[in-house]
């Protein structure tokens, strides 16, 4: 009789050694497996060519500057980013009217093999008309030169703060649009 509840004990051990990792363990898809970027740009790692922190840095009504940083995964092949278009849709209160965006032409943009390309550095931004304002989302579409290309609902910044001087649309932003009001102090208490 001892022998058997030895063995009983013995398998009953091992059973639960053998599920001690399945039920410690919290499931697959970590969180600290995925990618997080944090910023206020949008970012799209569904092609070959990562498109990073994209925005549109906007100092008065009607134009901006596209921003973004393109990655490129191939290590051994150069990419090109041949294509920008895009359209912005109003509120529902304006009937979700939806009008083009003309984006300014460009060379073809060359991505080194395993390399990034930041159109922040040196006024590389490509210009940007249509009818939106900071605050705005525009639906923009990144075409590559492989043909494909991906859509992207990026936002529209105002040309302060951490984007300031990135806007190379107009010589002569909003003078008020990086101004915050503040509420008079009240002296009596």
């Amino acid at each position: 009789m001892p022998l058997r509840q030895s063995a009983r004990l013995l398998a009953a051990t091992g059973a639960l050694l053998l599920a001690a990792p399945v039920l410690t363990s919290c499931g697959f898809d970590y969180a600290t497996d995925r990618d997080y970027t944090p910023g206020a740009g949008t970012n799209d790692r569904d092609a070959l060519v990562d498109v990073l922190a994209a925005v549109v840095v906007s100092g008065q009504e009607g134009s901006g500057t596209f921003i973004a940083s393109f990655a490129n995964n191939k290590d051994d092949e150069e990419a090109t980013v041949t294509g920008i278009s895009g359209t912005v849709t109003k509120s529902p209160d304006d009937e979700g009217a939806s009008t083009d965006l003309s984006f300014d032409s460009f060379s073809p943009i060359t991505i080194p093999a395993g390399g990034l390309v930041n159109l922040a550095d040196d006024d590389s931004g490509i210009v940007v008309t249509g009818d939106f304002a900071a605050g705005d989302f525009l639906d923009v579409t990144v075409t590559f030169g492989d043909g494909t290309s991906t859509d992207l609902e990026v936002p529209t910044y105002t040309n302060c703060g951490d984007y300031e001087g990135l806007d190379t649309s107009s010589d002569t932003p909003d003078p008020d649009q990086c101004t915050v009001e503040t509420p008079d102090a009240e002296t009596d208490h």
